[in-house]
């Protein structure tokens, strides 16, 4: 599952999930606050895992590219409430806060938040309308999303250095980006925006580096890396072509037969 959200569109998102794991990518646009309601959620930036349990909350940081498992609890069910924190709201907000110049905190792609009596009375507020499927208002949203970003940030002043910080992705090193996310199966816009570049930029800047197309490079590393669980780590494919950057298998058992011989089963 691959998923854009538009930066200037607030959302607050129930997740639901029974007696399965889902698994899936995600281009997380917005900041993030999330409250695990029950079950367990695995997310997977750069290389790093971060495990959240039942009543854990914590922070996504914007403009990443994420894996994620979501596990349902031993009664059955997975419950998430995520508030995507739009742009237009914080830079309504904005002046009520200086941001440094020099932050004096250093975040990872995701970290946790420590909880608090006023985060459960939060969530409990808009457990009635998501979990009744009544649609929130867009003035209500607005003003739930606002207060998510005031006791939040009462509770951690530091999360002004990001909230409020506007900057788009500077451009930054093409070559070791990609071979760090290259297992991501996302929109070739998406790997061009995250590096600071226009998606021809991208594409130009690309070329020279590797001297093939994205496309074709992001293929192969694909199925090198399928090649190598298959044979030497003994996995079936059925386990790794979505571990690797592929949509489907089916698309993933043709590429494969196409490139080695043979299909991925043998």
């Amino acid at each position: 599952m691959s998923n854009t959200t538009n930066p200037n569109i607030p959302q607050i998102v129930y997740s639901a999930i029974s007696k399965r794991v889902i698994e899936g990518e995600i281009f997380i646009k917005q900041h993030v606050f999330d409250y695990i309601i029950s079950g367990t959620s695995e997310a997977y930036f750069g290389g790093k895992s971060y495990l959240y349990k039942t009543g854990d909350f914590r922070f996504a940081v914007k403009n990443r590219l994420s894996k994620f498992t979501k596990q349902p609890s031993l009664d059955g069910e997975y419950r998430s409430i995520s508030i995507c924190i739009d742009q237009d709201t914080l830079l309504e907000m904005k002046d009520q806060y200086q941001l440094n110049k020099i932050a004096d905190h250093t975040f990872e792609n995701v970290f946790p938040l420590n909880p608090s009596k006023i985060f459960h009375n939060y969530f409990d507020s808009l457990l009635p309308y998501l979990t009744n499927g009544t649609k929130i208002n867009d003035a209500l949203l607005k003003a739930k999303i606002k207060e998510a970003v005031l006791i939040f940030l009462e509770a951690n002043p530091q999360l002004k250095d990001i909230l409020f910080n506007f900057n788009e992705p500077g451009k930054i090193d093409l070559e070791a980006y990609m071979n760090e996310h290259y297992q991501y199966n996302g929109d070739l816009s998406h790997f061009a925006y995250l590096t600071g570049r226009s998606l021809s930029t991208f594409k130009r800047d690309f070329q020279k580096i590797y001297h093939t197309t994205p496309n074709k490079w992001l293929l192969r590393k694909r199925l090198e890396d399928a090649y190598y669980l298959i044979k030497e780590k003994k996995m079936r494919s059925t386990d790794v072509y979505l571990d690797v950057g592929f949509k489907d298998y089916s698309h993933f058992s043709i590429a494969f037969k196409k490139q080695y011989g043979k299909a991925p089963s043998l």
